[in-house]
């Protein structure tokens, strides 16, 4: 058995939490109570919007770019207004963006932002149960605490 202790970042409870949100309704919820964790742990509550990289938008000649950057000014309008409505003074939160799919874009937030926990809402799509939902894949990641909200 070893002397030394394993790594510890030495703090009771988690400092940094990530939320992942892309509009859907399991996402709004995982947001809602990683805000609730993050309030009661006085942790920093970390929301990002994982822009989608369309190639075949982009070769067509779409805004692809333009209407993710809209997508993601809309959320973060919305989540003021709701910090406004319910008055969370005491919750420390931030909004950030990734490029990538989902997976790739929260794993990347997380290893950055240093994550104590990462909280996803549940796949709303039939075919992940096939392939695998980016919430499995965060799991089988093994790097952070991962909370999947129905």
């Amino acid at each position: 058995m070893s002397d030394k202790a394993p790594f510890e970042r030495g703090t009771d409870g988690p400092k940094v939490i990530v939320a992942g949100l892309d509009g859907s309704d399991s996402s709004w919820r995982a947001v809602a109570y990683a805000a609730g964790l993050a309030r009661r742990q006085n942790a920093l509550l970390a929301i990002v919007y994982v822009q989608p990289v369309l190639a075949a938008g982009a070769a067509f000649g779409a805004p692809v770019a333009e209407a993710t950057a809209e997508i993601a000014d809309q959320l973060k309008s919305e989540i003021e207004k709701a910090a406004e409505r319910f008055s969370v003074s005491t919750l420390r939160w931030e909004f950030h963006t990734f490029a990538g799919d989902a997976f790739a874009g929260l794993s990347q937030a997380s290893d950055e932002l240093k994550a104590d926990a990462v909280v996803v809402g549940a796949s709303e799509k039939a075919g992940h149960r096939l392939v695998g939902s980016v919430a499995v894949r965060l799991v089988k990641a093994g790097r952070w605490p991962v909370t999947v909200v129905p």
